[in-house]
C-alpha cells in the first residue's frame, strides 16, 4: 500500500466508523468504534513508519483546481501532506484516539456510578470518531484552506461531545461556551487565510513568506489569536474548565491529544513554514504563554473537583509548548525540540491522569478531592496511573516529562537574558505543580476510606488494560517521538 492509500485509511477510516454507526443507528457502536478506530492507529503507525524510513516524499497527492477562476491556480490545492511535524500529530492523534474508544467501551455503560449511561451511545461513538478524523484532517491538511475546513470541525465535535450529557443543564450551557469560543478563534483564522490568499493568490503554509513584513506580521498574530482560542489560552481559557461536564473519556481526548492540541499544531505549522518571524511576536506569544501559566497556577489552590484541576493543568501545560516556539523565534531549536516533545509526553500523562480520576468516579460516583479518600487499598492500579501522570506531567525523572520539560528550560537558559528569566518561572511552576499534585494524590488516595470509595464495587478491564498502556508510554513515549521530531526544523 503506497503512503498517498496510508493516508486515505487514516484520514477515512474513523469517518467510516462514524458512518456505519449512524447508519446502524448505534447498534454494534461499542464494537465498530473500537474496529475502526484501531484500524486507524495501525494505518498511522504504517504512515508515520513509512516516512522515517524514506519510503515517502513530504506531499501526498495534488489536486489543481485553475479551472474553477474564483480558487486559486495552485498545485496541492488539495491532498495530504505527510512531514515529521504531521507524523508526529499523528502519533498522538491516532494513539490516543483509540485508547480512549477502549476505555469508553468500560466507562459508556450502566455500571458508571457517576454517570449511568444506558442510551446515547451511538451519537458518542458517532461524535468520537468524527472528532479523531477531523484531527486527522488538520493534521494532515496540505494548505491553510484544507486546514480550516477540518479545524471547524473539530469545533463542531467538541460542542457535541461536551454536550453529550443532553439532560444537564450544565453540559449543554458549557458545549454551547466551547463553540462559541473557539469559533471565535476560527475567524480569526478565517481571516489571516483570506489576507494570505488575497496577497499571494495562495493557501500553501510557506506563502506567508511571500507577504511584505508588516502585513507578514499582521496574519501571524492573527494566526497567533485563533491558536489562543482553541488552545484556551489567556483570555479564552475559561471555556476549558467548564467543558468538564463532559464524558471523562471526551476530556482526555480533547486534552490529551485534540481540539487544544490543533491549537499548538497550527503554531508549530506556523513557525516552521515561515522562514522567519519578528522578535517581537516571539516576545508576545511567550508573554501570553507566561500570563496564561501564571493564571492556570493560580486557580489550582481553588479546586474541588478534580477535572477541573487537571483542565486548569493542561492549560498551563499548553502554555509551556506554545513558550517553547516562542523560544524557537529567539533562536532556541533545542527548546522547540522540548515543546514539541511535550506534546506527546502531556498527552499520554494527562490522559493518564483524565482516565485514573475518570476511573474513581466509575467506580465511587465522584471525582470531588473532598469526598475521596483512602482509594489506595480499593484501586492500586488508579492510583498508580494517578501518581505516573502526575509525575509525568510534573516532570519527574524518568518519565516522558522530564525529558520535554529538560529541553525546554535548558533551551531557554541557553539563551540568556529574557530566556533564563522564563526558564527560572517553569523551574518555579513545575514545583509548584509537583507538591500541589502531590498534596492532592496524598488526599485522595491514603488514608481510611471515605464513605464513597468504600461502597465502590465492580470492575473494568478495558479501564485496566487502557491505563497500564498509558503508564508505559509514560516512559516510552519519548523513545517513539524523537526519532520524528529530530527531523524537523
Amino acid at each position: 500500500m503506497s503512503t498517498t492509500q496510508l493516508c486515505f485509511v487514516v484520514l477515512g477510516a474513523p469517518i467510516a466508523g462514524a458512518c456505519l454507526v449512524a447508519a446502524l443507528r448505534g447498534r454494534l457502536c461499542e464494537k465498530i468504534a473500537v474496529v475502526f478506530s484501531f484500524g486507524t492507529l495501525i494505518a498511522g503507525l504504517f504512515a508515520i513508519r513509512a516516512f522515517i524510513t524514506g519510503q515517502v516524499i513530504p506531499t501526498g497527492f495534488e489536486v489543481e483546481l485553475s479551472r474553477l477562476p474564483w480558487l486559486p491556480a495552485t498545485r496541492n490545492f488539495l491532498g495530504f501532506l505527510l512531514d515529521p511535524l504531521t507524523a508526529l500529530m499523528l502519533l498522538v492523534i491516532t494513539l490516543i484516539g483509540f485508547l480512549v474508544v477502549l476505555y469508553s467501551v468500560n466507562y459508556m455503560s450502566p455500571n458508571n456510578a457517576e454517570h449511568p449511561t444506558t442510551d446515547g451511545k451511538g451519537r458518542y461513538y458517532f461524535w468520537m470518531l468524527f472528532f479523531i478524523g477531523s484531527m486527522v484532517g488538520v493534521a494532515l491538511s496540505p494548505n491553510f484552506f484544507q486546514l480550516f475546513i477540518f479545524w471547524e470541525l473539530t469545533t463542531l465535535c467538541s460542542w457535541a461531545l461536551i454536550s453529550q450529557y443532553q439532560d444537564e443543564e450544565k453540559a449543554v450551557r458549557a458545549g454551547y461556551k466551547a463553540l462559541i469560543m473557539t469559533h471565535v478563534g476560527g475567524l480569526f483564522l478565517m481571516t489571516a487565510i483570506v489576507l494570505v490568499f488575497i496577497n499571494t493568490r495562495s493557501f500553501e503554509f510557506t506563502a506567508l513568506n511571500l507577504l511584505p513584513d508588516g502585513l507578514k506580521n499582521t496574519v501571524i498574530l492573527l494566526i497567533m489569536v485563533a491558536a489562543w482560542a482553541k488552545a484556551a489560552q489567556v483570555p479564552f481559557y475559561t471555556w476549558l474548565p467548564d467543558a468538564m461536564e463532559a464524558p471523562t473519556p471526551v476530556s482526555a481526548y480533547l486534552h490529551g491529544a485534540a481540539m487544544v492540541k490543533a491549537g499548538i499544531y497550527l503554531v508549530a505549522r506556523t513557525v516552521v513554514s515561515a522562514y522567519s518571524i519578528d522578535y517581537s511576536l516571539g516576545l508576545v506569544l511567550a508573554i501570553m504563554a507566561m500570563l496564561t501559566l501564571a493564571v492556570g497556577v493560580f486557580l489550582f489552590f481553588f479546586q474541588d473537583d478534580l477535572k477541573r484541576l487537571l483542565a486548569l493543568s493542561t492549560i498551563t501545560h499548553l502554555a509551556y509548548i506554545l513558550l517553547a516556539f516562542a523560544l524557537y523565534i529567539f533562536g532556541s531549536y533545542t527548546a522547540f525540540t522540548g515543546g514539541l516533545l511535550h506534546i506527546a509526553a502531556h498527552a499520554t500523562g494527562k490522559g493518564l491522569l483524565f482516565l485514573s480520576v475518570g476511573a474513581l468516579s466509575y467506580f465511587t460516583g465522584t471525582r470531588k478531592m473532598s469526598e475521596l479518600r483512602g482509594a489506595l487499598t480499593r484501586f492500586p492500579i488508579i492510583a498508580l496511573g494517578f501518581f505516573i501522570g502526575a509525575f509525568t506531567v510534573t516532570g519527574v525523572p524518568p518519565f516522558a516529562g522530564f525529558w520535554s520539560k529538560f529541553y525546554i528550560i535548558t533551551g531557554a537558559l541557553s539563551l540568556g537574558g529574557v530566556g533564563s528569566l522564563f526558564g527560572v518561572l517553569l523551574l518555579l511552576e513545575s514545583v509548584v505543580a509537583f507538591g500541589w499534585f502531590l498534596w492532592v494524590g496524598q488526599k485522595i488516595f491514603l488514608g481510611e476510606p471515605s464513605p464513597a470509595v468504600a461502597r465502590a464495587h465492580g470492575d473494568a478491564p478495558a479501564i485496566t488494560i487502557v491505563l497500564v498502556v498509558l503508564m508505559i508510554l509514560c516512559l516510552v513515549i519519548p523513545v517513539i517521538a524523537l526519532p520524528i521530531i529530530q527531523w524537523i526544523r
